[in-house]
């Protein structure tokens, strides 16, 4: 016989059965009732439909499914994945990989009471900007240097304690829009100063911005197109020239770099980033560039140049909101510390490893992962070529050759495959190409492909 409505218990009388009422000393009171009457809805509705099967209330089957659903509800909602995309700052993946040295940095801040603004000679309150000041400025050449929580609230730090109520002239082709659709137009008018737009989508010259400068123009903004490119018939300023025509006109030089790189990358085959300390060498008065792209570290704005600027961004009444906590500085410290000897940063961050690393290793790595398949019987495994990226705004037209390991399953499309490995643990998450699974291996670790391994042989049982 069919059960039905009247066949669902009380949840005050499941409470008192001793399956369930253990659960309550286990987990707690409220948890328990949650799952019980979302438990008990489903049967109602399946009963509703004649779909329903009622299970034993006392059983220690019953008491384990809402155990099951109390720590379903319990688990983490941010766990780590695998990124096996090819794109090496990912920012839906939490762009940069940090090093250990970081992550070891950032527990003790953590853990440990710190000299955050306490300025242990004196004794008296100091500055949390003085921790990564300095190494700032010994790597960019920088008179000064200040560090917010992203490089926007870099922006618009920059803008309000300069420009505010006057005037900045930017060229057309450089009104950037960054990821989730907040465009530099609106940063500008956030700041309270008034965006003067110069030159065409294609070509901007010096002269275009000598003939915008009036008596309420403040700042000449630069923006690094970072995460797009304009190719063809085009013309853009030299820094130089900018640089002089804003000191001859008593007016501030500022180059939003989006993403900004300490290094050279051009020996990687990757030429069009430009170096932070060689662009104040130009005559740029300030740059504002991200900690957790190129640089490798986390989420940060960084800016750096003049000291009368900074000195005026660190009064600025806004500096306190966009401020940088604690665990963000002490891993942007460590960080910066790897660009130093003894430590070599494309060997010891992560992200310039995987851009710098050797194409004959990625390969080494594709065919590692094909054998270790081989030896669990997986056919339909293969080492093809790909292409690798940055990633996060950064070198947009700049691919990286890559290989991946290109899986064609039998019974099992693509889109099935790639959805079990997303819900595998630790979920891997590759690309669909062509009807087949890529798995790039420039952007995975020696230390992940056993987790690939029994992902896969998971996804394969029926």
């Amino acid at each position: 016989m069919s059960p039905n409505l009247k066949d669902l218990p009380q949840i005050q009388a499941l409470l008192v059965r001793p399956t369930i009422a253990e659960l309550i000393t286990r987990y707690s009171h409220d948890e328990v009732v949650a799952e019980l009457r979302h438990l008990i809805a489903e049967m109602r509705a399946r009963i509703l439909t004649g779909k329903a099967d009622l299970p034993d209330f006392d059983s220690a089957d019953f008491a384990g499914r809402v155990a099951a659903q109390i720590e379903q509800a319990r688990a983490p909602c941010l766990v780590p994945v695998i990124n096996a995309t090819g794109i090496i700052i990912h920012t839906n993946l939490g762009r940069a990989r940090l090093a250990p040295q970081v992550l070891e940095a950032m527990q003790v801040a953590g853990a440990c009471p710190s000299n955050l603004e306490l300025d242990l000679e004196s004794g008296k309150r100091g500055s949390r900007h003085s921790h990564v000041e300095q190494l700032i400025c010994d790597l960019t050449g920088a008179e000064a240097a200040v560090v917010v929580n992203n490089c926007a609230a870099a922006v618009l730090l920059s803008l309000m304690a300069t420009a505010q109520g006057r005037s900045v002239i930017a060229s057309r082709g450089e009104l950037i829009e960054i990821g989730g659709s907040f465009r530099l137009p609106d940063v500008i008018a956030q700041s309270g100063a008034q965006l003067r737009e110069v030159g065409t989508t294609n070509k901007t010259r010096t002269a275009d911005y000598a003939a915008a400068i009036d008596a309420d123009t403040a700042v000449l903004l630069k923006s690094h197109t970072s995460n797009f490119r304009i190719v063809g018939f085009t013309t853009a300023p030299d820094r130089r020239e900018l640089a002089k025509l804003a000191q001859d006109r008593s007016v501030i030089l500022m180059e939003d770099l989006g993403s900004g790189v300490l290094i050279d990358l051009s020996p990687y085959g990757l030429p069009d980033e430009p170096v932070v300390a060689e662009i104040l060498k130009t005559g740029v008065d300030l740059v504002m560039f991200s900690g957790d792209k190129l640089l490798g570290g986390p989420q940060a704005g960084i800016i750096a140049g003049r000291r009368d600027i900074v000195a005026q961004l660190k009064a600025h009444p806004l500096m306190r909101a966009v401020r940088i906590d604690k665990l963000s500085l002490a891993a942007l410290e460590a960080t910066l510390r790897l660009y130093r000897a003894p430590f070599d940063p494309t060997r010891d961050v992560p992200v310039l490893a995987m851009l710098s690393e050797p194409l004959d290793a990625v390969k080494e790595r594709a065919q590692t992962l094909a054998a270790m398949l081989a030896e669990i019987g997986v056919t339909g495994a293969t080492v093809r070529d790909s292409v690798a990226y940055a990633g996060a705004g950064s070198l947009p037209d700049q691919d990286l050759p890559s290989f991946a390991l290109c899986l064609d399953l039998p019974d099992l499309s693509a889109e099935d495959l790639a959805s079990k490995l997303r819900r595998s643990v630790p979920p891997v998450i590759g690309r669909i190409t062509r009807g087949s699974v890529m798995l790039d291996m420039r952007t995975v670790r020696d230390a992940e492909l056993r987790a690939i391994v029994s992902a896969i042989a998971v996804a394969l049982v029926p």
